[in-house]
């Protein structure tokens, strides 16, 4: 990896990574008190990590983590969309509290968040890779972030106010960022937060060249891919349908050649054929080789004999995710380099490592990509960690947990008292083995994104039992939907008007409650 670039007060500077701060000694450099390393994807489905579905996908790396750890198999976020997200994890609070409510906010730095109070404490914190929040970090040490999306290849950074291109593919590069912090700038002694957030599985799912090796696979098509939306009106009226995908940016076919047919769920105006020919511009010539040798008998195929109707929409859902599950190839490789890396250096052990996304993904269910919706694949998301001083090998957990309990667990796991009202709660109990007799008994969600962004998914809030998922779509539209998970895990069958109206009615009493609880006032 080389920098290509760096700008500084308008001077263009060449320069050599890596820094020449002094470098920690192999030894555990950490003394006692414990290490967090926390590793974000955006958009990782739990269905492409092997250890909670093996049909698409092994990923050995992050099966480790769980494997000598805990795995959580109903962990869920309070808003699936990328910044917020991001933001209910720092601060530990919901969407209308912390103010991200959607990707056109900008996150209040000025607001406590873990980080911050865990370099109060004596932690050197840092962030590498995906911010996605718009302000400045606040709270760490070091931060070396991408620009908004950020690109798969030859990636612009922002290092604590300098920009530079770095010449390589995103997921290697954010991890060569991590282990330089590791390497280079963390004092000896000093515990660290490292926060290690991958652009990757995140639109438009491009792999790294060295996995287009790979080839072509052939998968086997969700039950639902043609899902007809019955008694589902905000289902029905989304903009995210695999069939509706791009062809240049998303199926990677030749611009010179493509008449752009799909919506992609873009905002009027957006030019999918522009977009792609800018990206396919950022490679540099080894690059383009590798993806011209790769993509272009994809597109000779295509153009030749063009598929339509159910063809088409099952070509594309074969497309999207060969690449898509490459990516998530190249998270794990990193994941691996990274805990190679610290046992290396004898630190793994004492290092609390904790794997996640910011949400879960749509691979063909419902006939869809992307997320948003309160439905499983979207709400739900991977969580697995491991620290062997307290969390024994193989634990499971089946409780309901949330992004949202991440701070406070943070706070009791390193037994820092504070006085912050986090709204989540700690979940160190479930990772030592341990029960809680009132933990909570339902998760309370809320979408806002519409009817600006992408993607046209109503806003809708809800509830979310052991059992049954209730949800109320509102705005421009007054719908109830409600599941029996037990029965419909797949949730087609819309059961609200003809269940046990005292169900509904129990289930509405909680949803009230969560809502006052969480001080949200839903404006409809």
């Amino acid at each position: 990896m080389r920098i290509v670039k760096m700008l500084k007060g308008g001077i263009a500077l060449s320069i050599l990574l890596f820094s020449c701060s002094k470098p920690a000694s192999d030894e555990n450099m950490t003394g006692t008190r414990p290490n967090i390393l926390f590793i974000m994807t955006d958009d990782h489905a739990k269905n492409a990590m092997s250890i909670y579905n093996d049909r698409l996908i092994r990923t050995p790396n992050l099966d480790r983590i769980g494997e000598e750890g805990i795995v959580f198999n109903r962990s869920f976020v309070t808003n699936s969309i990328c910044g917020p997200s991001r933001a209910v994890f720092l601060t530990g609070k919901y969407s209308h509290i912390n103010g991200f409510k959607d990707n056109s906010s900008s996150f209040d730095s000025a607001q406590m968040t873990y980080p911050k109070i865990l370099q109060k404490n004596g932690y050197y914190t840092a962030v590498v890779g995906k911010w996605h929040l718009k302000s400045v970090p606040a709270g760490f040490d070091y931060w070396n972030v991408l620009i908004g999306q950020g690109h798969y290849y030859n990636p612009t950074f922002v290092n604590m106010g300098d920009t530079s291109t770095i010449e390589g593919y995103a997921t290697n590069v954010t991890t060569d960022l991590a282990i330089e912090a590791l390497e280079n700038r963390i004092p000896q002694g000093q515990p660290f937060c490292l926060m290690v957030h991958h652009k990757a599985p995140h639109r438009n799912w491009m792999p790294d060249t060295t996995h287009l090796k790979l080839g072509e696979q052939t998968y086997t098509l969700p039950d639902n891919l043609f899902d007809s939306y019955e008694n589902r009106i905000a289902a029905a009226e989304q903009d995210q349908s695999i069939d509706r995908m791009f062809m240049s940016l998303d199926m990677k076919l030749d611009p010179d050649r493509v008449v752009e047919t799909g919506t992609g769920g873009g905002p009027p105006g957006f030019n999918a054929v522009r977009s792609w020919e800018n990206t396919y511009g950022r490679l540099t010539d080894a690059q383009k080789k590798a993806w011209d040798e790769y993509y272009m008998p994809i597109s000779d195929k295509f153009f030749a004999d063009p598929p339509e109707g159910k063809a088409l929409v099952e070509w594309k859902y074969q497309r999207y995710m060969n690449d898509y599950l490459k990516s998530i190839v190249s998270v794990d490789e990193n994941v691996g380099r990274l805990l190679d890396y610290l046992e290396e250096k004898g630190m793994l052990d004492n290092t609390l490592v904790v794997y996640t996304s910011d949400q879960g993904f749509y691979l063909g269910e419902h006939g869809w990509y992307d997320k948003r919706f309160m439905y499983e694949e979207s709400f739900g998301m991977p969580l697995v960690m491991r620290y062997p001083p307290a969390i024994k090998p193989g634990t499971v957990s089946e409780r309901l947990v949330m992004n949202l309990d991440f701070a406070p667990t943070v706070m009791e796991f390193l037994n820092i008292e504070t006085n912050e009202p986090w709204q989540g709660r700690s979940i160190l109990p479930f990772m030592k083995g341990e029960e809680v007799d009132d933990w909570r008994k339902g998760i309370y969600y809320h979408y806002y994104e519409y009817p600006h962004g992408w993607h046209k998914v109503k806003r809708h809030y809800g509830i979310r039992t052991d059992r049954y998922k209730l949800i109320h779509f509102y705005n421009d539209i007054d719908q109830w939907e409600l599941y029996d998970l037990e029965n419909d895990p797949e949730e087609m069958y819309n059961i609200y008007d003809d269940a046990d109206p005292e169900l509904i009615v129990g289930l509405k009493k909680q949803l009230d409650g969560l809502q006052e609880q969480y001080g949200d006032r839903v404006e409809e």
